[in-house]
């Protein structure tokens, strides 16, 4: 009998600390041993020439969610983690999104039934709070943070979701009552509103006003003022899919003072700019996400962002919608900016991108890589050394990488259910080739391995980065120590 159940061979393994060519020993799905001249696995795998990294873990995606403005992910739970899983993730964290006047824990109930069936790869779940009642914030949002949901999304902007100030506090005093880490889309709802209804009264409804109307100021203005709200109550919180120079600073100036702010971006803020918006006729609205694309000026803060650590995530926000009146064009020809339904596919693109561009093209080492791919993500979540890491005694997710591999990026290469890729047409070189969660091979060869519902539910732990730095505002700690009563 082999001693193990699954064995690596001769690989570059690469974790965010250290980099090192040995052999993986994988017994029980999880990894057993490290070393160099291991025994026969009943199963071998030769990495000669390869790189062997943690399983990339996606943490921002939208799966078989319904927006809003009520339209589908074109993307269920099955095609979303096929992609994820050719694209060399092998954990996502979707959000089960609570609507207005909906009970937060049977939405959770819904999203656990849809993706139970279907998902081929391992999921936990971010929560996102739209209806912050007293039945919400005092029994099932803190009930939830118990059984392992550790993470919720807030939204500044869009009329049906959108919480003011207040509501943010109550839901921030929550969250670092009971340890966990908030989520925040900073845009200031009032400035895009104004120019939205100004655009639309002068007739410019094309796509390409949607990035003019979601101005970078806007993006500026209420990632400060989350700062500020964060800062005040001592309540870390995680700025999530930033785009503009004027929020990145905003960032990187709380973090120079101390402050447990961290920082998230995707591919498109890389990858695309307005000018894709400004495409002909409705050609645009492929590229119309929030916040939108900005201009090469902003890629290049981005990419300064994640080189000098203001950046901890980089996530997908894969948003998946059919380029079709089911999707994207409600109205068809007809359809304004306003109506255009937000968000761009890029779930299974996350990882090749970011690796040709970034460690390619000397902008990032595959350590870095690594962090802002997998590791960070788990120790924001909870979920590491289980996830996000090559360590003995860690899941055995693992992705093997030819880094020479070169493809040329068509819709037609790609698993997810949305028709269209805003990459269309784009070089890269490194791509992951086989691809493990739990020791199960997923993906080889091209080949999807994977039965559907062999993923697991994962609850999460609260992290450390949700701890407060201990540094209250002045004003709220006077009270607290005058007369012995807290507010927060």
């Amino acid at each position: 009998m082999s001693e193990y159940d699954l064995v690596i061979r001769g690989g570059t393994v690469v974790t965010a600390a250290d980099t090192t060519v040995c052999d993986i020993g994988i017994r029980g799905g999880v990894i057993a041993t490290l070393g160099k001249g291991l025994a026969a696995g009943a199963q071998e795998i030769d990495a000669s020439g390869k790189l062997v990294l943690p399983g990339g873990i996606d943490s921002h995606c939208h799966i078989e969610q319904r927006s809003s403005a009520g339209v589908i992910c074109a993307d269920d739970f099955y095609s979303a983690t096929v992609a994820a899983a050719f694209g060399g993730t092998t954990t996502v964290i979707p959000f089960a999104a609570q609507h207005r006047g909906q009970s937060l824990r049977r939405v959770v109930e819904e999203y656990h039934e849809a993706a139970r069936p279907k998902a081929v790869i391992d999921y936990a779940f971010h929560l996102i709070i739209s209806d912050p009642t007293e039945q919400v914030l005092g029994q099932e949002l803190p009930a939830l943070i118990a059984d392992g949901y550790t993470s919720f999304k807030v939204y500044m902007t869009y009329d049906l979701l959108q919480l003011d100030d207040g509501q943010m506090l109550d839901v921030l005093a929550v969250a670092r009552r009971e340890g966990a880490l908030v989520m925040v889309h900073a845009e200031n709802h009032d400035i895009i509103k104004w120019l939205t209804g100004r655009l639309l009264e002068r007739g410019l409804g094309a796509p390409r006003y949607h990035a003019v109307s979601h101005a970078r100021l806007a993006e500026g203005e209420a990632t400060n003022r989350a700062v500020t709200l964060s800062q005040l109550l001592d309540v870390p919180i995680l700025l999530v899919h930033v785009s503009s120079a004027e929020a990145i600073e905003v960032i990187r100036n709380a973090q120079t003072k101390g402050l447990k702010i961290y920082g998230e971006t995707c591919p498109q803020y890389l990858f695309l700019t307005a000018d894709d918006i400004a495409k002909p006729g409705m050609e645009g609205a492929k590229f119309c996400c929030s916040p939108p694309p900005r201009d090469h000026a902003a890629q290049e803060a981005v990419w300064t962002g994640l080189r000098n650590g203001t950046f901890q995530v980089f996530s997908s926000d894969h948003a998946p919608y059919r380029f079709d009146g089911s999707g994207k064009l409600p109205r068809g020809d007809r359809t304004t900016f306003k109506e255009i339904a937000n968000g761009v596919p890029g779930i299974e693109l996350r990882l090749p991108l970011l690796f040709s561009e970034g460690v390619g093209q000397g902008r990032l080492d595959l350590n870095a890589f690594v962090a802002l791919t997998a590791t960070n993500h788990a120790k924001l979540y909870g979920l590491y050394p289980r996830k996000g890491t090559i360590a003995v005694g860690s899941d055995a997710d693992i992705a093997i990488w030819d880094p020479e591999r070169e493809t040329t990026i068509t819709v037609g290469i790609l698993h997810d259910n949305v028709g269209y890729t805003p990459y269309e047409g784009r070089w890269l070189k490194g791509w992951p080739e086989t691809v493990l969660s739990l020791g199960r091979i997923v993906v080889e060869e091209g080949r999807l391995a994977a039965t559907r519902g062999s993923g697991a539910f994962l609850p999460c732990a609260p992290s450390e980065a949700a701890k407060p730095v201990g540094r209250p505002a002045p004003e709220l700690a006077f009270v607290a120590e005058t007369h012995g009563v807290p507010i927060i």
